[in-house]
């Protein structure tokens, strides 16, 4: 690929790669400049189950959710190597009266005595961020590991810079909005659950999950604002195993394989998609603070942002 790019997409996690394929099977030539390979970012760390949590602003989320949706149902149906799968599953206490209007689109979702009970796609997140990668170059694109102080030095090589840096942009930007949210997980030998579920309260920092991934049961999870240790908490482990305990008691038994931290990428006033000129002519284009829905949201961001890229 020649030394100058079209676009330059700066952070290579779920957002910078979606939005990279997006960009290069238009026609145009990409690179990914990332710190860190796919499989060590924040996107690597999630659960990854598609559900808009946390996210913001409302008005536009529910569009964004939903076209990404489709493409995870597409990719779940076809030939297999996306780390993509329709799985059943429950979310404890949640009822469509207070969800979104996106909720109305959601097939085969229906309450039940414990909530709502539907069908989602759930990411194996290793998995699927190779296959972006494997899909942008296919594309001609390419990934790049690069570290950046500023966007100045993509502009130089680009006329159009794209920054998906995620919590990076509170520096680069820079953003004083944006903010780490950790969330700790644990990975347990799976005891033969099926089914995903969740018990979420937004105001808590304590969270309920477990899915089924192939490489074990993660269970979850934590939400604790402007909290940036990347080390996991023995005592939180203990005890998100025990929340999950209570709903399916055999988890207690299960052998830990391994504990997750990740940073989430929130920002005060929800996620920003918008361009801006930079010195020399150049355009900067922003798609970032997903908090810990980029996977939810990742395909409708991605396909937003371009549209601004022209």
């Amino acid at each position: 690929m020649p030394d100058v790019a079209d676009v330059i997409v700066v952070g290579g996690g779920v957002i910078g790669l979606t939005t990279a394929v997006t960009l290069a099977e238009r026609g145009l030539r990409v690179r990914v400049w990332s710190r860190d390979p796919a499989a060590a970012t924040t996107s690597a760390v999630a659960g990854a189950l598609w559900w808009p949590y946390r996210i913001e602003p409302a008005e536009r989320v529910g569009a964004w959710a939903l076209e990404t949706l489709a493409v995870y149902e597409e990719l779940a149906a076809g030939a297999g190597g996306t780390g993509v799968r329709l799985v059943a599953g429950v979310h404890g206490g949640e009822r469509f009266a207070a969800l979104g209007p996106w909720a109305a689109e959601l097939k085969g979702a229906v309450e039940v005595a414990a909530g709502l009970r539907l069908v989602l796609p759930l990411l194996d997140m290793p998995v699927h961020l190779a296959w972006l990668e494997q899909r942008l170059v296919a594309a001609g694109g390419a990934v790049e590991r690069r570290a950046v102080d500023g966007f100045a030095e993509a502009a130089e090589r680009s006329p159009v810079v794209v920054n998906c840096t995620g919590l990076g942009a509170r520096e680069l930007v820079p953003d004083a909005g944006v903010r780490a949210v950790r969330g700790q997980l644990v990975v347990v030998e799976n005891p033969g659950i099926a089914e995903w579920f969740t018990a979420a309260d937004p105001a808590s920092a304590a969270t309920t999950y477990f899915f089924p991934q192939p490489a074990g049961l993660v269970l979850g999870g934590t939400a604790e604002a402007d909290d940036e240790r990347r080390e996991p908490d023995a005592v939180t482990a203990r005890e998100i195993v025990a929340r999950c305990a209570r709903v399916r008691p055999e988890i207690a038994g299960a052998r830990v394989l391994g504990h997750r931290v990740g940073l989430r990428p929130v920002r005060e006033g929800g996620v920003r998609i918008g361009a801006e000129a930079l010195p020399g002519g150049g355009v900067l284009v922003h798609n970032y603070g997903h908090g810990g829905a980029g996977v939810t949201v990742a395909w409708g961001c991605a396909r937003t942002a371009a549209a601004l890229v022209g």
